[in-house]
């Protein structure tokens, strides 16, 4: 089907050469809308707005398996609310094709290994156990936990983060007046098609697919789990905590047989030293909530896992540990979801309660800190204006060790995603200038200088090289 613009932008001709008149239809539902007494200005995106995809569609689609196309259900319906001018909608329908193409991909990899590194909760944790279950994984733990697992790309989580930021605010899912243009939906769609449908796995990705399938159903000499071991030096440190979350996991289930947990505990100890102390931290505060939930076969499986790693250390006062990691999960929960603005206070002031009457056990200080840094950014959006205060004054009371921790934040994948958008930024900063006096070193205050001065996108810090070698200060102080 071509497009043909005319003065007054009103044909679409078919490939038989008739010509349909787009402009009788969409005056023809103004008129009933009119009827009904509903609004019908600024309804549908101008006719040569959507010529602007039509043109540039079929080049993009060009790239998707042709045995993939006749299930892509959503995408008709994105053809379908573009050519009705409605922009908004076709945004929506988009972001559904790709999280149903992701869903996808995480069942046709290892569902097992996904949901042990996406989801850290581990009450919901326990109640996933299907690809139905993938349903109750929120969106933007689905895009993380393919990022981590390696079914999506750094660069590709970071435009599909934005992408989710779009249809949340932009979209027909959220009341809004935001105009999309032809170019940014023709440009979306193509990201979700190159970064999801058609991006083949990696290597490592492969690897460690083959890796834990081997785990599961073979036995691990030693020999073997040398040469396993070897592998592990190719792994990013993200890379690296994810495959540690997927052993815990495996290790730690009640049906999983003890060839399986023999052939973990051979692997864990050599891939412990890649891993990072927050990913450390996770386990033993894993270990806390199993006693805390009288979880005792669990807790019993979770225990010999931190002995094999000799990392007993990091257990935590169980009750603690348990409480304010439930807070935190709900206060991620609440912040990504679509009445954050209304929710949030709620579960912000019920932390500063908590907090105001114990000392945080250092094994929740990276999610505490993180937790708190990604909230007070926002959502990109607005401001949740009754729980930034509470916000800001449990960062004012960081020690020099959670200050350190917020620092290095930019550096997690979330927030440095989150610094794509300006508010998120400019709270960041603001972050950086409450922390700033807690700081006694001049090296590390020379670095909060950096991040406050840095004209361009934060986010981009994450990949500097040269500056990476200035933090390391901070890792090193953190054991990061």
């Amino acid at each position: 089907m071509d497009i043909i613009v005319s003065d007054n932008n009103q044909m679409i001709k078919q490939n038989d050469g008739q010509i349909l008149d787009v402009t009788q239809f969409d005056n023809a539902i103004v008129q009933y809308l009119n009827y009904l007494g509903l609004p019908s200005n600024n309804l549908f995106a101008p006719i040569s707005e959507r010529s602007k995809v039509f043109k540039n569609v079929e080049d993009v689609f060009t790239s998707i398996d042709a045995q993939n196309l006749p299930k892509s259900l959503y995408l008709s319906k994105f053809i379908a609310a573009v050519a009705g001018g409605l922009f908004d909608a076709a945004l929506n329908y988009l972001w559904d094709e790709t999280i149903n193409q992701l869903r996808n991909r995480v069942v046709n990899y290892d569902l097992m290994y996904f949901y042990d590194v996406a989801v850290s909760n581990v009450d919901k944790r326990k109640k996933l156990n299907d690809a139905d279950d993938l349903k109750k994984v929120e969106d933007s733990e689905l895009i993380l936990g393919c990022k981590e697992i390696g079914l999506i790309s750094d660069i590709g989580y970071r435009h599909l983060d934005y992408i989710k930021y779009m249809r949340n605010w932009a979209s027909a899912a959220h009341p809004n007046q935001t105009e999309i243009t032809g170019l940014s939906l023709l440009s979306w769609l193509e990201t979700c098609i190159k970064e999801v449908i058609c991006l083949p796995l990696t290597n490592v990705t492969i690897q460690i697919n083959k890796l834990l399938a081997n785990i599961k159903n073979n036995i691990i000499d030693s020999l073997e789990a040398s040469n396993i071991s070897s592998f592990f030096v190719e792994l990013t440190d993200d890379k690296a905590d994810a495959l540690a979350n997927g052993f815990f996991g495996i290790y730690t289930r009640k049906d999983t047989s003890q060839q399986t947990r023999d052939n973990v505990s051979m692997l864990i100890k050599n891939l412990w030293s890649r891993i990072s102390e927050q990913s450390k931290q996770s386990f033993g505060i894993k270990y806390a909530q199993f006693v805390a939930n009288n979880e005792t076969e669990q807790a019993s499986f979770a225990k010999q896992f931190l002995e094999i790693c000799g990392a007993l250390s990091y257990i935590p006062d169980g009750v603690k540990a348990n409480e304010i990691k439930d807070i935190l999960d709900g206060l991620r929960h609440t912040h990504n979801s679509m009445n954050n603005f209304y929710g949030e206070p709620t579960i912000a002031k019920q932390l500063s309660m908590y907090i105001g009457n114990i000392q945080i056990p250092k094994q929740c200080y990276f999610e505490y800190v993180n937790t708190l840094v990604n909230v007070y950014l926002t959502n990109g959006y607005g401001v949740s204006w009754s729980a930034e205060p509470i916000y800001i004054d449990l960062i004012q009371k960081f020690d020099q060790e959670m200050s350190l921790i917020a620092i290095l934040s930019f550096t997690q994948d979330e927030i440095s995603s989150k610094l794509q958008f300006s508010l998120c930024k400019d709270k960041f900063i603001t972050m950086l200038n409450l922390i700033k006096p807690k700081i006694t070193s001049s090296a590390i205050i020379e670095i909060i200088d950096k991040l406050i001065e840095f004209k361009e996108a934060l986010h981009k810090l994450k990949n500097d090289t040269k500056f990476n070698e200035k933090i390391s200060l901070i890792k090193n102080m953190l054991k990061f």
